[in-house]
């Protein structure tokens, strides 16, 4: 395929089809996916964050992917592993004369490549974290914003996301960075839309095959294996709320009701990150998930040949 970019992204909110679609695009163009899913890097974590493994076989032949099942479950992953673990792969994926496909929805992993972030290891501060072990979100919401704007909201899902992002924040106050050279990028952005309403009914549809399909028990797999509650809350959505069911904390129907508006919650958090990289520039050709599938590819690949 002769283009003169190097990276396709396929992006958009989640329950949007985007693994499918990067899928039925890499069997096109003899290209590999690189996931940016801030969850699907953790083993033993599938249904609740979207694998959907299957997808990866077109027509009998395997798509390969990667930064998919790379930590254990229990550990934690950001995005400065993220961006680095992707740069190796890109290079990898270009010595091989196949096609970089980066997939997924968290807008942080994505604008982290399409705008190199200047990201370090930020080690434990132990002293600070002491300080800040009794403050409630609120407290800790005012004293991250001390220190930057908060663009991504996720840094105030609980109280230990918050911490680290102080962490990191008074580490990058108090040092001086020494930047690493990284790969060109030259990509071409795809997101994958559907109105609110079918966004909504998406949600909640995927959501009820989900609970009735093992997703609650492969969060109990998780605590049998030794992943804390604490552990699963800093994960979020179904792996927060499918724990404190599991502790008797809320019942079923709470369950599904307070994690059903979560994901609809955090699938508006997208879109507005996504219009947020637009006002700064960044291009998203925005494309039909109601076309049949060999339409989008049409499309997709039209837009990135400059035939359309």
């Amino acid at each position: 395929m002769l283009t003169k970019y190097n990276l396709i992204v396929i992006t958009g909110a989640t329950a949007g089809g985007k693994t499918s679609v990067a899928t039925n695009l890499a069997a096109d163009i003899d290209g590999e996916i690189i996931s940016a899913d801030s969850r699907q890097v953790y083993r033993g974590m599938d249904i609740g964050t979207g694998k959907d493994i299957d997808d990866y076989v077109i027509n009998d032949k395997k798509i390969p992917y990667h930064l998919i099942d790379i930590v254990d479950a229990g550990e934690k992953y950001n995005v400065f592993e993220f961006q680095k673990d992707f740069f190796k792969v890109f290079e990898d994926i270009k010595s091989r004369n196949k096609f970089p496909i980066l997939c997924g929805g968290t807008g942080l992993y994505i604008d982290s490549v399409l705008k190199n972030y200047r990201l370090i290891h930020v080690p434990v501060n132990e002293e600070l974290r002491k300080s800040l072990q009794n403050k409630n979100i609120d407290d800790l919401e005012l004293i991250l914003k001390s220190y930057k704007r908060i663009h991504n909201r996720s840094d105030l899902d609980t109280t230990k996301r918050a911490i680290r992002a102080i962490e990191i924040a008074e580490f990058y106050k108090n040092n001086d960075i020494v930047e690493e050279p990284v790969p060109e990028i030259c990509p071409i952005i795809f997101g994958i839309y559907y109105n609110r309403e079918q966004r909504r009914a998406r949600i909640t549809e995927r959501l009820k095959y989900r609970l009735e399909n093992g997703m609650i028990d492969e969060v109990q797999n998780l605590l049998n294996a030794g992943v804390s509650h604490d552990d699963l809350e800093y994960y979020g959505l179904e792996y927060k709320f499918i724990s404190w069911f599991l502790s008797n904390k809320i019942s079923y129907d709470e369950l599904f009701a307070q994690l059903n508006t979560a994901i609809h919650q955090f699938s508006k958090r997208q879109m507005t990150w996504f219009r947020k990289m637009e006002k700064e520039g960044v291009k998203i050709h925005w494309i039909d998930g109601n076309l049949e599938m060999g339409e989008k590819l049409s499309k997709i690949l039209a837009i990135v040949e400059n035939k359309i």
